[in-house]
């Protein structure tokens, strides 16, 4: 197939995220399954052997591979099938209808991710359809569970069924969106991602009437100072690989932000201030950044107090952490811990509520020089760039198996970064028809030209 975009696939495309999306697969509870039963109806109509695997009841994983003539390398093309919750009240639109308008399908999944399943379980169909015979094995997987962790879809597969899903490389959601610098486009390619580590602080006090209160000890008071401390706490910034590579291609040019960015590389110890100045102007792209940078500490929930007129003795806050590749949960409890000696540590408890391991994919490889090498036969001007999310995918998961991962659905900038940033769990989510059909044509043309 010459390297075109595939204009004539653009409406069976499009009624298939339509599909994907009235599929109600809000996480939790998930309820998968009826979605994954389509499209295993949809590729078994188009001659693939599909296989349903249920973690648990409604909780489907649909797998399925086109054979390679030989054993290396092989291509896992993953998406999952659950989206997070969508309010009908607050959205301009049904989020569950997938609505077609002004160039746009809506819907709760448009961006993440059931329009990369869409153009995934396309490009299955083209390659059979084109009679592609690829040198290793392409596997095609749409799961469960990954808004919630994962734990009932890809993290269950690799724990029981490891060897349907393993392969050399990983196509995944986390990357492909384009920022627009000057007169080109640089599109980014996930190769990294941060890690939860959540945390439950408790504060301890003595109880006591809200009418003395100096003859108590205010669980709130301490609690309202550790929130202070952890809030205001900046951890000391780390250049990851990934980063470093990042901030060197955005510092490429001589514009105002390339130059920001250039003296952010020369001095990373002033990275703090130029983002800052940089804020005022892209605060999307420079809050990301700074997040990028180092550890961040969230305050997220606090609970204290049990009656008007008591002071309270006992006060939680949990706190959203996210540690950069190379970091620990101890290192991290340590850091925190030193912040607050001050509150005074006997009087504190510390519980981890939920962790994962921060991982990274190398860029120096075969896929990521085909990535830049196709996105420039569509793009010819772009740039390509290593990307590394502050959340989490399912990518992890298969990281800690060897597997390298790359997140990558392509998409040209036609919304503000702002407001694309803000989309993919917010309101009125969508994504253009022209940009379904781009993300289509980069990524089969990238799967034939990488597995052929």
């Amino acid at each position: 197939m010459s390297v075109k975009m595939l204009y004539e696939a653009k409406d069976e495309l499009v009624s298939l995220l339509q599909q994907l999306i009235r599929f109600n697969t809000t996480n939790p509870p998930g309820n998968e399954t009826p979605a994954a039963e389509f499209l295993k109806e949809v590729l078994e109509n188009e001659g693939f052997k599909c296989e349903l695997l249920e973690s648990s009841p409604s909780r489907g994983n649909v797998i399925t591979r086109i054979k390679g003539t030989n054993r290396k390398p092989s291509l896992l093309l993953l998406s999952h099938l659950d989206v997070v919750a969508a309010n009908p009240d607050e959205w301009s639109v049904d989020p569950f209808a997938g609505t077609v308008k002004d160039g746009f399908i809506w819907g709760r999944g448009a961006l993440d991710m059931k329009s990369m399943t869409a153009v995934e379980v396309m490009i299955m169909k083209l390659l059979k359809r084109n009679g592609v015979k690829p040198k290793g094995d392409i596997i095609f997987a749409a799961t469960a569970d990954e808004e919630m962790g994962g734990g009932a879809g890809v993290e269950w597969l690799v724990k029981n069924h490891p060897e349907k899903i393993k392969a050399d490389y990983v196509i995944n959601e986390g990357g492909g969106f384009a920022i627009p610098v000057k007169n080109r486009n640089i599109y980014t390619v996930q190769t990294a991602e941060k890690a939860i580590v959540w945390i439950k602080i408790r504060a301890k006090g003595t109880p006591g009437h809200g009418s003395i209160p100096g003859a108590a000890d205010n669980a709130v008071l301490r609690m309202a100072e550790t929130v202070r401390l952890l809030g205001n706490h900046r951890p000391k910034i780390k250049l990851v690989p990934t980063v470093k590579r990042n901030l060197e291609e955005l510092s490429k040019g001589a514009g105002f932000q390339q130059r920001l960015f250039g003296k952010l590389l020369a001095n990373p110890l002033i990275a703090d201030k130029i983002l800052d100045m940089m804020a005022k102007k892209e605060r999307a792209l420079a809050e990301s950044i700074r997040a990028m940078l180092r550890t961040t500490i969230a305050p997220t929930i606090i609970h204290g107090g049990v009656k008007e007129n008591v002071i309270p003795s006992r006060c939680e806050a949990v706190f959203d952490c996210r540690i950069l590749p190379g970091q620990s949960k101890e290192t991290l409890l340590a850091e925190i811990k030193r912040v607050l000696e001050k509150v005074g540590l006997e009087k504190l408890e510390f519980e981890i509520l939920q962790e994962n391991t921060p991982t990274e994919s190398p860029f120096d490889t075969p896929l990521y020089r085909t990535i830049e090498k196709t996105l420039r036969e569509f793009d010819p001007n772009c740039r390509v760039t290593p990307f590394m999310m502050t959340g989490g995918t399912d990518s992890r998961f298969l990281r800690e198996i060897g597997c390298v991962c790359y997140g990558f659905a392509p998409m040209k900038p036609d919304l503000p970064l702002n407001e694309f940033l803000r989309m993919a769990h917010g309101i009125d989510e969508r994504i253009s028809i022209e940009n379904l059909v781009f993300s289509l044509s980069v990524l089969y043309r990238l799967v034939e030209k990488f597995m052929t």
